[in-house]
């Protein structure tokens, strides 16, 4: 089953990353910044993997367009896994364990990684509709 003519399904797979590394990140976002039963880790991971995939999918594209997405997805992905590592060190290390402060700051650096996945979905939505058929 094919997607027509013209579909380029490596920008299915690139838009679809895109997408799924934005939604995860919101998912881990969204809820009460100090409440660490609102913010799962398994949705933080997995976060951290997709995004880390997007920018894998956007070394290559040579274009000033290609560029700005790989400059949002590096400060996703380095953001993301800052976050990962404040949790682990608050759950594995501190004696503190992963209280309302710890999980501000994971929450808060994910905010950060929002913000940047945000943007590439912008300018992907730009790209997209800029797009005319031939």
């Amino acid at each position: 089953m094919g997607y027509g003519p013209g579909v380029n399904l490596e920008k299915v797979v690139f838009g679809f990353f895109v997408l799924l590394a934005a939604t995860l990140n919101f998912g881990y976002f969204y809820g009460d910044i100090r409440d660490p039963e609102v913010h799962s880790v398994y949705e933080l991971y997995l976060a951290v993997v997709v995004n880390v995939v997007a920018t894998i999918l956007k070394f290559g594209d040579r274009t000033q367009m290609g560029a700005i997405y790989l400059a949002t997805s590096l400060v996703a992905s380095l953001q993301l896994i800052a976050a990962a590592a404040v949790y682990i060190y608050a759950t594995e290390v501190s004696t503190m364990g992963l209280d309302a402060h710890a999980i501000s700051s994971v929450v808060s650096l994910c905010g950060g990684a929002l913000l940047a996945n945000v943007v590439s979905v912008i300018l992907l939505v730009i790209e997209t509709s800029s797009f005319r058929h031939r």
